[in-house]
């Protein structure tokens, strides 16, 4: 019996080793980007972030909560384009760093002046406006995405990297019985699907991958009567068109926690 316990203690001793000596080592993680990574919308901000506005309650602040990584790096910015991303958001970034999240391109598409001329202008203005938003996304976009993933890739040659796309801002034939036409929501939502297809062509093209958001938003638009997305808020224009924190935490989050 006594030696029976002792081979079954040192098999316990031995598993117990062998899975300690086996386990993920902790990450280093870096949070790029723009309003949508550094929690716009979903209050509780950070003060020393100023007005990049980044918050405990965004997707980056969420993770690295619930996954105690070895290093943090939040430089994610209110209002970043991707030149700014390239200019003042890259410094964490080196050799040992292991996973990098990033959203961007929305502010380069013009998605702020699309959503203002669509709200306070004609359906035929907003329309036109859509319309040259998403020639931009094909003739533009793509090389400035090029030059902010060349740089990840550059200076974080062994990170795992992940895009994270916008949701969809409308549920067609919902809950809203004032403002925009179904026509215009229809449109304004088909374009962040373009801007989204193109993202996730830049991004397979680098190896990085890509995550959907759209499906984990459905039922959670501005017009579900469940709505996860700020709609247009007069007492606080930057926070219009931007997550919740529940939209941050079930939005975001999960989507991240599939592709880490």
């Amino acid at each position: 019996m006594a030696f029976s316990s002792s081979l079954l203690l040192g098999a316990v001793i031995a598993l117990t080793g062998a899975a300690t000596a086996n386990a993920a080592p902790s990450v280093d993680y870096v949070a790029l980007g723009d309003s949508y990574s550094s929690g716009v919308g979903s209050g509780s901000y950070i003060s020393s972030s100023g007005d990049c506005k980044r918050s405990t309650l965004a997707y980056p602040s969420l993770w690295a909560s619930a996954h105690s990584p070895a290093s943090f790096s939040f430089t994610a910015c209110s209002g970043a384009r991707t030149g700014d991303v390239i200019a003042n958001q890259l410094g964490p970034l080196n050799s040992s760093t292991d996973l990098v999240s990033i959203s961007i391109g929305g502010n380069d598409a013009g998605f702020s002046d699309v959503m203002t001329t669509c709200v306070l202008q004609s359906e035929s203005t907003c329309l036109n406006r859509i319309a040259t938003a998403r020639s931009y996304v094909d003739t533009t976009l793509p090389g400035k995405l090029n030059s902010v993933y060349d740089a990840i890739k550059a200076k974080a040659p062994s990170a795992h990297v992940v895009v994270l796309g916008y949701p969809r801002f409308y549920k067609i034939g919902g809950s809203c019985v004032v403002g925009l036409s179904d026509k215009v929501r229809t449109a304004i939502n088909g374009a962040a699907d373009y801007l989204n297809a193109a993202t996730a062509k830049r991004a397979a093209d680098h190896g990085f991958s890509f995550g959907d958001v759209t499906s984990a938003f459905a039922g959670h638009e501005i017009c579900s009567g469940s709505a996860w997305l700020h709609s247009l808020n007069w007492l606080n224009i930057g926070e219009s068109y931007h997550p919740f924190a529940a939209g941050q935490s079930g939005g975001y989050l999960p989507v991240l926690n599939a592709l880490d």
